[in-house]
C-alpha cells in the first residue's frame, strides 16, 4: 500500500503538469480554427474615389489579403426608386467606390489602427471604417482567455514541480543506505542516483500513458456524445498521436530536472 502511495504521490503531480500541457495543445489547436473564423468573418469597409485593385490595397499594407467590390447599384437601390434612368446614372456617377477588405490574420487593435492609417494615407481613399469597437471587444476577450489559461497552467506546473521534487527527496532518503554503500566504494554520482532515475522514468511513462488514455477517451467517447458543438466540430484536434511524444518528452525532462535538483542539492547522502 505504501509502495502504491509513494508512486501516486509522484505520478499525480506529474499528470497535473501533463494534463496542463495537453489542455494547452488542444486549446491552441481549437482556438486556431476559432481565430480563423474570426479573421474570415471580419472585413474593413473602404470608400475610394477611384476603382482599386487587390494589388493596390496589398501595396498599402501587407496584412490585406482580399478585397470585394460592393456594387454601387446595391448601395443606392432604395434612393433611386422612382427616379428617371438619367438621374440614376448621374447619382451612380457621383458615387465613390466601396470595398470590403479582408486581412491575412487576426491582428491586434494597434495593428488594426496602423492598417487604417496606411490606407488613409492614400489620396484616392476617402474613408476607412474598421468597426474597431466590436473588433477590439472580441480580440480582448480572446486574448484574455488565452492569457488566463497560460497563467493557470504555469501556476499549476510550478506547484506540481515542487511536489515532484518533494517526493523525489523522500525516495532519496528511502534509498540512502544503498546510495551510501555505492558512495563508499567510489561510485560516481550518476551511478548512485540510478535507482532514482529508474523509478522516476518508469512513473513518467505511466503518467504519460494515463494522460493519453484520458484524452483518447475524451476524443473518441465523451466528445462524440457530449452534444457540445465546439467539441464535436473539433474532435480531431482533441488528441493526436504526436501528442504522446510531446507528453513523454516533457515528462522525461521534468523527472530528470527533479532528480538532478535533488541529487545536486546536497553534497552526499545524509547520515
Amino acid at each position: 500500500m505504501k509502495f502504491i502511495k509513494n508512486h501516486l504521490m509522484f505520478i499525480l503531480p506529474l499528470m497535473a503538469i501533463l494534463l496542463g500541457i495537453e489542455f494547452y495543445l488542444v486549446f491552441d489547436r481549437t482556438t486556431d480554427s476559432y481565430e480563423k473564423g474570426l479573421k474570415e468573418g471580419y472585413s474593413m469597409f473602404v470608400v475610394s474615389k477611384k476603382p482599386m485593385t487587390l494589388e493596390t490595397f496589398k501595396a498599402l499594407n501587407s496584412h490585406i489579403d482580399s478585397s470585394e467590390t460592393i456594387r454601387r447599384q446595391d448601395v443606392v437601390k432604395d434612393i433611386v426608386k422612382g427616379i428617371s434612368k438619367d438621374n440614376e446614372k448621374e447619382i451612380l456617377k457621383a458615387l465613390p467606390y466601396f470595398y470590403n477588405v479582408g486581412l491575412d490574420s487576426y491582428v491586434d487593435t494597434a495593428e488594426l489602427e496602423k492598417i487604417k492609417a496606411d490606407l488613409e494615407a492614400n489620396a484616392d481613399i476617402k474613408r476607412v471604417e474598421t468597426f474597431g469597437s466590436s473588433y477590439s471587444s472580441a480580440y480582448r476577450l480572446f486574448a484574455f482567455i488565452k492569457f488566463t489559461l497560460k497563467l493557470f497552467i504555469g501556476f499549476m506546473g510550478i506547484v506540481s514541480l515542487f511536489l515532484i521534487i518533494k517526493q523525489m527527496e523522500i525516495w532519496k532518503y528511502a534509498h540512502k543506505r544503498r546510495m551510501q554503500v555505492m558512495e563508499i566504494f567510489g561510485a560516481p554520482m550518476m551511478l548512485r542516483s540510478g535507482v532514482l532515475f529508474k523509478v522516476a522514468i518508469a512513473d513518467a511513462i505511466v503518467a504519460t500513458l494515463i494522460t493519453a488514455m484520458i484524452f483518447l477517451y475524451i476524443k473518441f467517447q465523451w466528445a462524440a456524445q457530449s452534444g457540445i458543438e465546439i467539441m464535436m466540430k473539433n474532435q480531431e484536434d482533441l488528441f493526436r498521436l504526436s501528442d504522446i511524444a510531446i507528453l513523454l518528452g516533457a515528462a522525461l525532462v521534468i523527472v530528470i530536472v527533479a532528480v538532478y535538483s535533488v541529487v545536486f542539492s546536497s553534497s552526499g547522502v545524509e547520515e
